[in-house]
């Protein structure tokens, strides 16, 4: 299928369509413009102040999410931390139920029913701080620190096992 370029953006037509034809000149050529086209695609309609097309990715025709792309590419969970992307360790931290600071993206919040924690993606370790002011009703704060040389599995436990 012939790619047509204008600027930045690509327009795939099929071989059938004349690409002179893609952007009408006068009102008269739009009108018949739009009638070819419906000719061609059942499911096309335009206006002239909209956009001509919508072109969905792949991944969003499949209905697989860029989160679920990274949970596929996880490595084994015996593998080391330090073996997965930082994509990968995002994904995963996300189906654990974490979410992500807004101020600083290396720090990552849970909310569990006994417990609260923050997580700390440092640069040679992985701190896990379990709040006090949470649900688990903690005399003082919990940390601890896990290497990125020990298994997905093992931080996984560690963690989800509370303070």
């Amino acid at each position: 299928m012939p790619t047509i370029s204008i600027s930045k953006f690509s327009i795939l037509a099929p071989p059938q369509l004349n690409p002179r034809l893609i952007f009408p000149t006068s009102p008269s050529n739009f009108a018949k413009f739009r009638s070819r086209l419906s000719k061609k695609f059942s499911s096309f309609s335009i206006s002239k102040k909209t956009t001509l097309f919508h072109c969905k990715s792949s991944k969003e025709e499949a209905g697989v999410s860029e989160e679920d792309e990274w949970i596929q590419k996880l490595p084994d969970k015996k593998k080391a931390l330090y073996s997965h992307s930082l994509p990968c360790v995002e994904a995963w931290l996300k189906a654990l139920g974490f979410y992500q600071s807004k101020d600083d993206r290396a720090v990552w919040f849970v909310e569990n029913p006994n417990w609260h924690a923050q997580l700390s993606l440092d640069v040679t370790d992985l701190y896990i701080r379990y709040l006090k002011n949470g649900p688990g009703h903690l005399e003082k704060e919990v940390e601890r620190r896990f290497s990125y040389a020990l298994s997905r599995e093992d931080i996984e436990n560690a963690i989800l096992g509370g303070p």
